[in-house]
């Protein structure tokens, strides 16, 4: 058994952080573009269905209430963020990011995008990749009245760059419906060959913004998901096409981002491998101290995996026994799980290097 995986490991890895690693790092800037998996919020301040807003979301978040974050608790950036001893950041359209709180970072992640602007149109009103980039030049420009250009090049130079992207261009576009317009405009893996080509264009664009490290995690196992439980599984098995799809997609975007880095003549893009992360406490639950990785603490139906998480759902007394939180959504501890890995994981999860070892690489050179 590999002790990174094991809840022992988990305890070392975690007194190493805060031991050792987040000491020894400078502060910096953290910035977070994306999906549901990573917003802190924003879709709060936006109307749309894609919303965490709503009791019993944020039940074991610090103030118990619904902050937007599609978790029981914290997200992953929120982990991150506590790993390297910095405060959360705060939604991009929050009225609270100014003055000070604009240097600590900027979460422009918005639940329902993809890496495609046609992905979660059903949404309606989300912030689509190319606007929280947008977004993300507007934020350097009120940083610059505040501070100057140069300490806000400085700034975003030195910040740590979060992305997730891609399992709603799966989900919520090319298997939303039978006979989707994606589905008939491509074969699957030519899809994938079309998203990756635009996901290069994303990843090109962060890096001209100065966007100078930067975690690119793939996508998880999406086949495995409540919500797809109950709408194609028999027995408790994954969503084989799904599951075809994230097999597809990972390896192309790994290679992307060493072709990426290659072109740069540097390691800027970190790829994490958020599928095997996943596969570990899905395919062997017990052993990270849940009782199911199929089942939703908060849902209804097969898997508590049909509709929303709302106040009338079916609701787990304890969420640390659980690795889903909702119908798509991990909860706090299985959130953990995968920032552990991201922070400390081998090369089976990190490539070309773990985030410790790149944040106390990054250290040394500022």
């Amino acid at each position: 058994m590999d002790i990174n995986c094991s809840p022992l490991g988990f305890l070392i890895s975690l007194f190493f952080i805060v031991t050792f690693l987040a000491p020894q790092v400078k502060s910096r800037a953290f910035f977070v573009f994306g999906d549901s998996l990573v917003d802190n919020g924003n879709n709060d301040y936006l109307v749309t269905t894609a919303r965490a807003d709503n009791y019993p979301y944020g039940i074991d978040y610090p103030t118990r209430r619904p902050t937007g974050r599609f978790s029981n608790g914290l997200n992953i950036p929120d982990i991150i963020s506590e790993a390297i001893g910095m405060p959360s950041t705060l939604p991009y359209l929050s009225p609270h990011l100014t003055g000070e709180n604009l240097l600590v970072g900027a979460n422009f992640a918005s639940a329902g995008i993809g890496i495609l602007n046609d992905t979660g149109i059903q949404f309606v009103n989300i912030i689509r990749i190319s606007k929280q980039m947008e977004y993300f030049e507007q934020y350097q420009q009120r940083v610059s009245a505040l501070i100057g250009p140069e300490a806000t090049q400085q700034l975003v130079n030195q910040a740590l760059v979060l992305i997730t992207l891609g399992g709603n261009d799966f989900v919520n576009n090319y298997y939303l419906i039978p006979f989707s317009a994606r589905s008939r405009q491509f074969a699957l893996p030519d899809y994938v060959v079309y998203l990756i080509s635009e996901y290069g264009k994303i990843l090109r664009k962060l890096y001209e913004l100065g966007a100078r490290r930067v975690l690119v995690t793939g996508t998880g196992a999406m086949g495995c998901a409540p919500a797809e439980l109950a709408q194609h599984s028999r027995n408790g098995e994954c969503y084989g096409a799904l599951q075809t799809a994230a097999a597809l997609f990972n390896p192309r975007l790994a290679d992307l981002i060493a072709s990426v880095n290659a072109e740069i003549g540097q390691d800027v893009f970190v790829a994490a491998n958020a599928y095997q992360m996943n596969m570990d406490y899905l395919t062997n639950p017990e052993q990270f101290g849940f009782v199911t990785s199929k089942v939703a603490c908060c849902g209804q139906g097969p898997y508590n995996g049909i509709g929303l998480c709302t106040p009338i759902s079916n609701l787990c007394p304890n969420r640390d026994l659980y690795a889903f939180w909702d119908a798509f959504h991990p909860t706090e501890k299985a959130n953990r799980i995968i920032v552990n890995q991201i922070l400390t994981g081998s090369s089976k999860y990190m490539h070309p290097m773990n985030l410790s070892t790149a944040m106390l690489l990054d250290s040394s050179r500022i």
